[in-house]
């Protein structure tokens, strides 16, 4: 898309201007790890073509990254934030973008990161009319479709199946987890003793996977774990073990469930159910990639009922095979949110019921209270005697 000589054309050597850089093409994805996936690709794909990408993202030094975008940038691969640091710091203007590309689109543009979404789109100096627009993503609600619409002229809409679905290579599986931890964790072990390749397990929170980690390590297991709350180092050095085998076990938040690639998984855990399947659906697609298969376990209990019946429908949907148990805890969570509705109906409309009974019983006695002054005075005028 991005020609050499429409480069040399629009831009001095080096591919910046005298004051700030004006590079072409701009890939915004949600995560750190994401962005430097797509800039390593794209170091493939643009080899020896004479353009140029560079990297932008939080949690690195900036001074490294300045010095790279000063020295001629064509493509910048960045995230959210620290692009509106170079931004706001005049190292950087949007006003020669052709292409806007969002990875994970549907992730980019919830509440999270719209704001600056919106302040790099539209109140820098970026092209509204002249640059295409392209989105991607496993997943595309309804919602943020109408919001994409706001960043779209006259768009296309392509998808590949349905949205919002995954792929038959993925053999999923559901394990019943009780309400006791050590349960799950006898479980789990259990699973990784028979597990071959890469594993890499979600779970909840931050501290659920350090302790993971620890208790795996203990357990004789060569484990690491990736969250938000490591350094940039730590997580690029836990992602590096990972693919390497070092460490064939990962721990991880969602911020490793959307859009990374690496090969050898085999096996996808789902310790902790995620709260939507939209979250479920980029988690289990880390594994099955490039035509290889792979697995999904999940471990599921009742405080996840919010989500049985998608992953019901999803599991039939893929031809998966569905155990009895499942399949009755997913139609008594339906039956659960039907008659939590039905009754929350009822009791709208017996208050609104009250509030006419009570509206229309004091507008009675309000008038009753009227007749009887009016009356009273009546009698009062017509009993008093007459001055002369």
């Amino acid at each position: 898309m991005i020609l050499k000589g429409d480069i040399a054309a629009r831009q001095p050597a080096g591919g910046r201007s005298r004051r700030s850089a004006a590079p072409l093409a701009l890939v915004l994805s949600p995560t750190r790890e994401l962005t430097i996936q797509i800039f390593n690709e794209a170091r493939k794909l643009l080899y020896r073509t004479g353009i140029r990408p560079v990297v932008v993202y939080g949690g690195a030094d900036i001074r490294t990254q300045l010095r790279e975008v000063e020295r001629g940038v064509d493509l910048v691969v960045a995230t959210p934030g620290r692009l509106v640091d170079f931004i706001e710091r005049g190292r950087m203007t949007l006003s020669s973008i052709d292409y806007l590309v969002f990875d994970e689109a549907d992730r980019m543009l919830d509440m999270g990161f719209e704001p600056q979404i919106r302040q790099i789109v539209e109140q820098s100096d970026m092209p509204s009319q002249s640059r295409q627009t392209l989105m991607f993503s496993a997943t595309f609600p309804k919602e943020i479709q109408r919001l994409a619409a706001d960043f779209l002229i006259d768009y296309i809409f392509l998808a590949v199946g349905r949205v919002g679905s995954t792929t038959d290579s993925i053999t999923q599986k559901v394990e019943y987890a009780g309400d006791r931890e050590s349960d799950k964790i006898d479980r789990l072990l259990q699973i990784l003793a028979t597990c071959d390749g890469l594993t890499l397990i979600f779970v909840e929170t931050k501290r659920a996977a350090d302790s993971l980690e620890h208790l795996l390590i203990r357990e004789g297991i060569e484990a690491t774990s990736i969250h938000g709350d490591r350094t940039q180092q730590e997580r690029e050095q836990a992602l590096a073990w990972f693919r390497c085998g070092r460490a064939p076990v990962l721990a991880a938040t969602d911020v490793a469930s959307r859009g990374l690639d690496i090969p050898d998984v085999r096996v996808v855990i789902n310790y902790d159910l995620p709260n939507n399947i939209d979250d479920y659906v980029h988690r289990i697609g880390r594994t099955g990639r490039a035509g290889n298969t792979g697995v999904a376990i999940s471990f599921v209990s009742e405080k996840n009922r919010a989500m049985l019946r998608d992953l019901a429908d999803l599991l039939k949907e893929t031809n998966q095979e569905i155990p009895s148990w499942f399949d009755n805890m997913a139609k008594q969570a339906s039956f659960g949110s039907f008659g939590k509705f039905f009754t929350s109906s009822l009791l709208t409309c017996c208050s609104f019921s009250s509030v006419i009974s009570v509206t229309v019983t004091n507008h009675a006695e309000h008038s009753l209270r009227l007749y009887r002054w009016r009356w009273t005075r009546l009698r009062w005028t017509w009993r008093r005697p007459r001055r002369w």
